[in-house]
């Protein structure tokens, strides 16, 4: 099986990457719920965050520590948000939002368009961030 996310590992099909391990890949989230949404993956394909083993779970959440200190630096927010929810892509994946109030992390609302140029300078600025 091939999630959309292996491909994005792959190469396959195109992210807008704000950081990268050996083992992890941070991106864009393109139906962001806030400008500076990214999710991480593990880059070995895993159905659900908690069906990871302790030592891997572990890794991918010091991972997006990092991550969430680019995002706060470069996203003006109170805190980052963290999310797990494993139901649309069966591929484990943390979603970090940049929030200011709890309902900037509802899933239910509608989610920002923008254009790839906007994602390209958002992750620009995320990367750019060093921690």
């Amino acid at each position: 099986m091939s999630t959309i996310f292996s491909k994005i590992v792959s190469g396959e099909i195109p992210s807008h990457k704000v950081h990268e391990d050996d083992n992890h890949l941070a991106f864009l989230d393109v139906f962001p719920l806030r400008k500076g949404h990214v999710l991480v993956i593990p880059k070995n394909e895993v159905d659900y965050v908690f069906d990871m083993d302790d030592n891997s779970l572990g890794e991918m959440m010091v991972f997006a520590k990092t991550v969430a200190k680019k995002i706060k630096g470069a996203c003006p927010c109170t805190k980052v948000g963290v999310a797990v929810v494993g139901l649309e892509v069966l591929h484990a994946h943390i979603h970090l939002i940049p929030i200011n109030s709890v309902a900037d992390m509802n899933f239910q609302q509608e989610k920002l368009s923008l254009t790839s140029v906007e994602l390209e300078d958002i992750a620009s600025s995320i990367r750019a961030i060093q921690v």
